[in-house]
């Protein structure tokens, strides 16, 4: 699973919250992500999920400025990018893209909780607008990355990606969007 020998800009794949939803899929996943940073270098950045529904319900119910509920979401965030790092074979917690090469140069798969970076370059407008889509985007951006491919548990239906998203997503930066529920995810990633 070394990927130090990889040279390049790195393939940032966002991995969608609604995965966490059907049961087992997140260890298949893991293991999917897991073969796929055994062929090209990877950074796996979190979706907001079920942590972010959290936000928005706390939102609901107390009320928020749109700051506070931004970082609580990009702490959200956090808790997934551990959830991600337990079921990635390999996986590991990194906060900034030293810990990113770091992660690399050991042969792991780097799993970004991004709040800490983000909080420090806070790049973004704090809105619901800017999902984890737009973050996920930006730190493409910030990593020079290749490609940024968005898991999410299908790519039908309505829209695909927030409002800002065509705004965060710098120029030259492939993307797409390939749903878990496919039977070709893995060769999808390893693309």
């Amino acid at each position: 699973m070394k990927s130090e020998h990889r040279t390049g800009p790195p393939c940032v794949i966002k991995v969608g919250g609604g995965l966490l939803t059907p049961p087992g899929g997140l260890p298949r996943l893991g293991e999917t992500l897991a073969t796929a940073a055994g062929r090209r270098k990877l950074v796996i950045v979190p979706g907001g999920g079920p942590f972010a529904d959290a936000v928005r319900e706390f939102e609901r119910r107390h009320g928020l400025s749109a700051t506070a509920a931004h970082w609580m979401a990009i702490l959200g965030m956090d808790q997934y990018a551990h959830a991600l790092a337990h079921h990635i074979p390999g996986g590991r917690v990194v906060e900034d893209q030293p810990g990113i090469h770091q992660a690399w140069r050991d042969g792991a798969v780097p799993v970004l909780a991004p709040s800490r970076w983000l909080r420090a370059a806070d790049l973004l407008p704090h809105s619901w607008e800017v999902t984890s889509d737009s973050l996920a985007a930006c730190l493409a951006g910030l990593l020079q990355a290749e490609e940024l491919v968005l898991i999410k548990p299908k790519t039908g239906g309505a829209e695909l990606v927030d409002p800002y998203f065509d705004r965060a997503l710098p120029a030259g930066i492939r993307w797409r969007v390939v749903s878990v529920d496919s039977a070709t995810l893995g060769a999808d990633l390893a693309d």
